[in-house]
């Protein structure tokens, strides 16, 4: 770290802490080939839609960010929805980024956001703000912390007091840009009404940067870097080399969202990017309005169709613009379960999240035949497999005598050694095989998923014990305890969210292994795989199972 220059170094206080951040410069952006392109302010008119360019925007510290602004012409007391994002403006259709499997949308249209020529068509103004940092507008970049929550508070105060607006804002948009809304609704700001976050985290370490205390600074590195600006952006691959423990720095990228009481549609999927954060703000929110829909396919298609379009104006139109529509009566959890092979089940009606009637019922390791099972495993037996050369596993499967549901929150309990390390880097997959062993994978913008993951870096399993539960273990962080030769320690490793049934014959395989699994990075993003690990693994990893070692996997079976 002593070779970074002086000016991208600055001391920020979080509360008590004070944190050395490591920033980048932004590429300028004459280099992002159109992406960010030069101020241009000014008024054009398209197919009944005023356009404005580059408006300036003040932020309580004085820096200005730019937006800009689609709205219906000559139409007043419009609601305002707002997709706050630092990826460009116009960079979305018109900044010639590909998205696979969205219909065809408006060239107005910002990556990731709602479509304005649909929008404005039915009596919505579409702000497309640069975030700090971003574009032309002023600052350093901030990645997913309580100062896009600020900024995104004084833009929306700032669109509530426009003599064309009715004082009602929204927020709308998926990934970065929902997101952005856990952040902004966690500060409250008067005229924030209703938001929409379309598959998107809460918590930047837990749940992207460090899942499991196991550093990927590939995707998190390639975000970061992609983005042009004025100025300098957080390097968020240094912060968390130079940080790997929870300090006052991450801390700050955790939305409040049991701030957030205003009504919120929100979105989630099975697709393993944003999906525990999804889960994890639906719950924690304070609102007594808020629906949740569980789609079966990726955010990408998802939030363009036309049907799910059409939902989400009902939802708008009853808060944004006040129309008594019977939006209340939609159901409350609208759940899609897989079915690999054969037909998922999509929107079934749920009262809660998770469900009520889940029973949790354990599956017992059995090292010897590589086989899950119901019942205790009486004699202790072992498991090793190399940690580091990208193929070493082990592999236990069940097979079910009837047709089962598991939907919710499934927990990996394990014991193990470290065989040649002092630390252990896992990775957990659970999955669907056919009645021959076959796997059955759920797709994801045709490319099949791993499946469900869990992931855990051995010295990071401390549990913070006031907010785990036997299904969802919650990991301190905050010390690392590295293992010494031949001690053998337990772990519990949370696996993501899955819905998913099971047929009577088929198969649920638990696979255990040093190295990522990922499926669809060559095909979406040329030059090899996005997601990379800094792993620890070296030697061998053994499990041990059986006798008193009770290694099981916790599943949330639905009955009735």
């Amino acid at each position: 770290m002593t070779d970074i220059p002086k000016e991208l170094i600055e001391v920020r206080s979080f509360g008590k802490e004070k944190i050395e951040i490591i920033f980048v410069k932004c590429k300028p952006i004459n280099e992002s080939r159109g992406t960010y392109p030069p101020l241009e302010p000014g008024v054009t008119f398209v197919d009944g839609i005023r356009y404005e360019r580059d408006v300036a925007v003040p932020m309580r510290d004085g820096t200005t960010i730019y937006t800009d602004i689609y709205r219906p012409d000559d139409a007043n007391r419009l609601p305002a929805i707002v997709a706050w994002s630092p990826y460009g403006k116009r960079a979305g259709y018109a900044g010639g980024m590909p998205i696979p499997g969205v219909p065809r949308a408006s060239p107005m249209t910002k990556f990731e956001g709602p479509d304005p020529a649909y929008w404005c068509k039915h009596g919505y103004a579409v702000i497309n703000p640069d975030a700090r940092g971003s574009g032309n507008s002023e600052g350093d970049i901030t990645v997913f912390s309580t100062q896009e929550g600020r900024d995104s508070h004084d833009l929306i105060e700032w669109v509530a007091a426009r003599d064309w607006c009715n004082g009602r804002v929204g927020m709308s948009g998926n990934s970065w840009l929902a997101i952005s809304q856990w952040f902004a609704a966690a500060e409250k700001p008067p005229h924030l009404v209703a938001i929409a976050p379309w598959e998107g985290f809460d918590d930047y370490y837990r749940e992207s940067i460090c899942i499991g205390g196991i550093p990927e600074v590939g995707f998190a590195g390639m975000v970061s870097l992609m983005i042009c600006g004025p100025g300098r952006a957080e390097d968020v691959v240094a912060m968390i080399r130079k940080y790997p423990l929870m300090n006052g720095y991450w801390e700050d990228k955790i939305a409040r969202v049991e701030n957030i009481k205003i009504p919120a549609y929100v979105v989630a999927s099975w697709n393993p990017i944003h999906t525990h954060g999804t889960f994890d703000g639906y719950r924690r929110m304070s609102s007594r309005y808020k629906w949740l829909r569980i789609h079966n396919t990726q955010e990408w298609p998802d939030y363009y169709s036309p049907e799910n379009v059409e939902d989400l104006r009902r939802f708008f139109d009853r808060y944004l613009k006040g129309i008594k529509n019977g939006w209340e009566k939609t159901p409350r959890v609208r759940l899609s379960v897989l079915d690999p092979g054969g037909i998922d089940q999509v929107s079934r009606p749920e009262s809660e999240w998770p469900l009520g009637r889940t029973q949790f019922e354990k599956l017992y390791l059995d090292a010897a035949t590589g086989t899950l099972s119901p019942n205790p495993v009486t004699k202790d037996s072992l498991i090793r497999y190399k940690a580091d050369d990208g193929k070493g596993q082990a592999a236990f499967t069940f097979r079910f005598n009837k047709d089962t549901e598991l939907t919710g929150y499934m927990k990996l309990r394990l014991w193990v050694e470290a065989d040649g390390a002092d630390d252990m880097d896992l990775f957990v997959y659970v999955s669907k095989l056919d009645e021959q062993g076959n796997h059955l994978p759920a797709l994801v913008l045709g490319f099949p998923s791993p499946g469900a993951r869990g992931l855990l870096r051995v010295s990071h399993r401390e549990l913070d014990k006031a907010r785990s539960t036997p299904s969802e273990p919650f990991l301190t962080h905050r010390r690392e305890q590295l293992l010494k030769p031949k001690e053998i320690v337990p772990v519990e490793i949370g696996i993501w969210p899955v819905g998913m049934l099971w047929h009577k014959g088929q198969q649920l395989r638990v696979v255990v292994q040093g190295y990522a699994s990922w499926w669809m990075e060559d095909q979406l993003f040329p030059g090899g795989p996005v997601f990379r690990y800094e792993v620890r693994n070296r030697g061998y990893h053994i499990i041990h199972t059986g006798g008193k070692f009770d290694s099981h996997l916790l599943v949330p079976a639905i009955r009735g």
